[in-house]
């Protein structure tokens, strides 16, 4: 069969597009709300806000990706979110904008926008294999990609703003939705489907909670997402809060960008090299070293010592988080049948968004009350415990065995 690399490269452009424009909206929906209000606990609150109708729909998405095709999905899910993000510049430009009608918009575009990457990562293994391309080297370059996207977004919308203002940056960020939407609908893919899915028949609601059914009858995958649970729900209000609230005190933005700068970069550099990395380790191999090694980092970090050294522990830690987004990505595609793929990996966006809404109040507040060092070790040591905990797991070890049957695993078992 001639070796088609396209839909593998048209998916990517994709996602980077998608991606971009989420991560614009990360910097540009809380400007714009310091910008109504002139309040930082109202901006806060409209991220939050904003955040839980879509958290609600998630598990939907996932069913509505496994029922009416990935690709689908992947198109419209982009097309109508950038729709919904032009409406925000509509209604500031005829009537000007509230604090309500913020949170009214940027809801509705939450509620679509979490649809397309799901999609995506289902439809990977789908693009990979006409390219004859492993899923270590696919999810490789696919979470690389999206940590390229979601570096380049903050930096694109500030300049923006600058530049044409903050409502009219949404146009920029609904052009880079549409044009995601756009590119997904080349894709020429044949999506992989098992023969007699008896949940097909299933009523909707029995339908869509298949996905916890499918993850609970499954250790490993239970396992990796047990590991995912402890990063977003402990070690992502880090990032969001405690170091932001460190070099805030420091009157250092500077320092703080340089940090997550490094960290970006060496878990890009994590992700490229999964292949290669599991060329030498197993996948329990990785996890492990890759569950440790973020708070191995952590632990001297949250002593706060010279910015040289928070550089290094920053590196260290990057290196540590890269692999695990596409080895999470594999062992879901190797393990799950392709009909209940989208499902799962709605679960994981869920975590993925629910985590820090979880911790960040009590983070924040921890902070406030007895200040950044203790709370940033307390992380770190929670951290570690709950990663060991996830290393000596019993199933930890069915990681490496043999998923469902499919044309990309016997790409994966020759290569």
């Amino acid at each position: 069969m001639q070796r088609r690399v396209a839909p593998f490269v048209l998916t990517q452009i994709s996602s980077l597009f998608s991606v971009i424009a989420g991560s614009m909206v990360f910097i540009a929906i809380p400007w714009i709300a310091l910008e109504i209000s002139g309040s930082a606990t109202a901006a806060g609150l409209v991220v939050a806000l904003t955040a839980i109708p879509g958290l609600i729909v998630i598990p939907l998405v996932g069913s509505v990706i496994d029922k009416y095709g990935r690709k689908r999905v992947a198109v419209w899910a982009e097309l109508i979110t950038g729709t919904l993000t032009l409406l925000l510049p509509l209604v500031a430009g005829l009537w000007g904008l509230s604090l309500i009608g913020l949170i009214i918009l940027a809801t509705l575009k939450n509620v679509v926008a979490p649809a397309g990457p799901t999609a995506r990562k289902s439809i990977v293994p789908d693009v990979a294999a006409p390219a004859n391309m492993t899923l270590d080297r696919a999810n490789s370059i696919h979470e690389a990609v999206f940590a390229t996207g979601f570096a380049m977004g903050p930096a694109l919308a500030t300049f923006c703003i600058a530049l044409i203002g903050s409502a009219e940056t949404f146009i920029v960020v609904a052009a880079f939705a549409l044009a995601s939407g756009a590119v997904a609908s080349l894709v020429k893919v044949v999506e992989q489907h098992e023969p007699n899915d008896e949940t097909e028949k299933e009523p909707f609601h029995r339908y869509a909670m298949q996905g916890f059914k499918v993850l609970f009858a499954t250790p490993s995958v239970l396992v990796m997402m047990s590991a995912v649970v402890i990063l977003a729900v402990v070690y992502l209000p880090t990032e969001m809060v405690v170091l932001p609230s460190y070099y805030n005190s420091l009157g250092d933005p500077e320092g703080l960008g340089l940090l997550i700068s490094a960290m970006a970069a060496a878990s890009i550099f994590g992700a490229l090299f999964f292949e290669q990395i599991h060329r030498y380790l197993s996948y329990s191999t990785i996890l492990r070293i890759g569950i440790i090694g973020v708070p191995a980092a952590m632990i001297p970090m949250s002593q706060l010592p010279a910015q040289w050294a928070m550089l290094v522990g920053a590196l260290v830690l990057g290196l540590a988080w890269g692999p695990l987004l596409p080895l999470l990505n594999t062992v879901i595609q190797r393990k799950i049948p392709a009909n209940k793929r989208g499902r799962v990996f709605a679960l994981e966006m869920a975590i993925w968004n629910a985590g820090p809404l979880i911790s960040m109040v009590a983070v924040g507040a921890a902070v406030d009350g007895i200040g950044v060092k203790p709370t940033y070790t307390a992380l770190a040591l929670a951290v570690m415990t709950a990663g060991l905990i996830v290393s000596f797991n019993k199933h930890i070890k069915a990681l490496n065995e043999k998923g469902v049957t499919s044309p990309q695993e016997d790409i994966d078992l020759k290569s």
